[in-house]
């Protein structure tokens, strides 16, 4: 018994070292909706997980938070934000939300309400924040979808936050990129909506020197 004190000493004090630096990485914040929390993908297969991956690869120190949630609205993140800030910290915040409020006719002066406050707490907590843009189908009327696309747009010159323009371009209308239900994404489609990310994402942490932890 005593002969395996030295090596438990030895793999508990690598188990505190590995999650001192996991906690001291910087945090990148994902507050979504089904789009970036898999409805219907393997979790291997997922954007969110190749965008981690993809980090990890190119020498990025930061940590990918997926608190993403199938069925979200802005005002159901924004009401989760608060606790998600204050328990992660995040370097940066990854605004996808929005798209349920549109699919379900939401009032949007209340969407645009609700997102610019996600980007108003985001600031006040030290995080720069990515908002990633959404389109709907014309099902609700050109006029009210067109309204829709805007309030991205707005919010961004507004804000001064960059922004990726449409989260699945390139996907969306493509049957063989999207699942039956015409909505979501399928497997195939998630290297292309990591793409459409990644060209943003990519150069804004570049710009900040943030391939360390200690940026």
């Amino acid at each position: 018994m005593f002969r395996l004190l030295p090596s438990l000493l030895l793999c508990s004090l690598l188990l505190h070292l590995t999650t001192l630096f996991a906690n001291d990485r910087p945090v990148i914040l994902l507050l979504g909706d089904s789009l970036s929390s898999g409805y219907g993908i393997a979790l291997s297969e997922r954007w969110t997980t190749a965008l981690q991956d993809r980090l990890i690869d190119q020498g990025f120190a930061h940590r990918l938070v997926n608190a993403s949630v199938t069925g979200e609205t802005s005002r159901g993140g924004l009401s989760r934000l608060p606790e998600l800030l204050q328990r992660h910290r995040p370097r940066w915040v990854v605004i996808e939300l929005g798209g349920n409020d549109g699919l379900r006719g939401l009032e949007l002066a209340q969407t645009r309400q609700n997102l610019q406050k996600v980007v108003q707490l985001s600031h006040a907590a030290k995080a720069r924040v990515l908002l990633i843009g959404m389109k709907i189908p014309p099902n609700l009327g050109q006029v009210y979808s067109r309204r829709f696309e805007t309030i991205y747009t707005d919010i961004a010159n507004q804000s001064l936050v960059p922004k990726v323009p449409f989260l699945l371009e390139g996907v969306a209308g493509n049957t063989t990129l999207m699942q039956t239900d015409g909505i979501h994404p399928n497997a195939k489609g998630q290297p292309v909506i990591l793409e459409n990310v990644w060209t943003v994402l990519e150069p804004l942490l570049q710009s900040q020197g943030s391939n360390s932890s200690d940026d």
